[in-house]
């Protein structure tokens, strides 16, 4: 039992780090630990959203005390997303383990390639962003659509909506990733919020991992938001989208042997 508290401790730690340092949601890591150790689709995406919650407190906070939120449009954005957030929670207890494998593992993959990436997407956003679309009435449209979507996988996968969130922000909106990561999170936490309630509501959530995942995250969150300050995450973010993606390829060869996928 000490054992499985330090590790989820530990899990929860890590995602901390990396969820404040790149706004893509902690859940990133948390959720893949739950689906390897045998819950169901709706425990997995629901008892990682609860430390995902934790993760983007932790993070509003640190960013507010460093003057790095938008907070106008993190509020908006959110709003956008609310009702994609309801519905994955509704959707993850109707879909079937190797199904769910499948589509977190494309998730994974695609997130993987973002984070290899993002650095020459943060460049586009700056270069050509709201100048290839002029129209405020498209921008808002593809905003709008792309947060609802943001949303729904993260309460469905549990892993938070950052990793749509923070493209949206550089390349529609020509953040900068720091105002994008920072404002990223206050988007994560209403929305994880709103999808936590869902979850509950339905009784899904493993309660006791979900404790312990969220003290990890509370403080991995608040050591990424102060190591934004002065540490160069290019590196770690290598290594990170490396260790997404063979996740990703392991999900994806259980999706193909799963019974549920049949």
């Amino acid at each position: 039992m000490i054992e499985e508290i330090v590790v989820m401790v530990v899990i929860g730690t890590f995602a901390g780090i990396i969820g404040a340092m790149v706004g893509v949601g902690g859940g990133i890591i948390v959720s893949p630990a739950l689906t390897f150790i045998g819950l169901l689709p709706a425990q997995i995406a629901s008892t990682s959203l609860i430390p995902v919650s934790f993760t983007s407190l932790s993070s509003t906070v640190a960013y507010s005390r460093q003057h790095k939120i938008k907070y106008g449009l993190g509020v908006r954005m959110a709003s956008f997303a609310i009702p994609g957030a309801a519905i994955g929670a509704i959707l993850s207890s109707s879909l079937p383990l190797g199904q769910f494998k499948l589509y977190f593992a494309i998730i994974l993959f695609l997130t993987g390639v973002y984070l290899w990436t993002r650095n020459k997407i943060a460049r586009k956003g700056r270069n050509t962003g709201v100048h290839t679309i002029k129209n405020k009435r498209t921008r808002d449209f593809i905003l709008s659509i792309g947060c609802l979507g943001a949303g729904l996988i993260s309460s469905l996968f549990g892993i938070g909506g950052g990793i749509v969130f923070v493209p949206l922000m550089l390349v529609i909106l020509e953040l900068t990733m720091s105002a994008a990561a920072a404002t990223s999170q206050l988007s994560l936490l209403i929305t994880s919020v709103v999808g936590n309630l869902v979850h509950i509501s339905l009784g899904h959530p493993e309660y006791l991992p979900a404790i312990f995942l969220s003290l990890g995250s509370v403080i991995g969150a608040q050591i990424g938001a102060n190591l934004s300050k002065y540490v160069s995450e290019t590196i770690l973010i290598r290594l990170f989208s490396i260790s997404v993606m063979a996740v990703s390829a392991k999900l994806f060869i259980d999706s193909l042997t799963s019974e549920y996928l049949r």
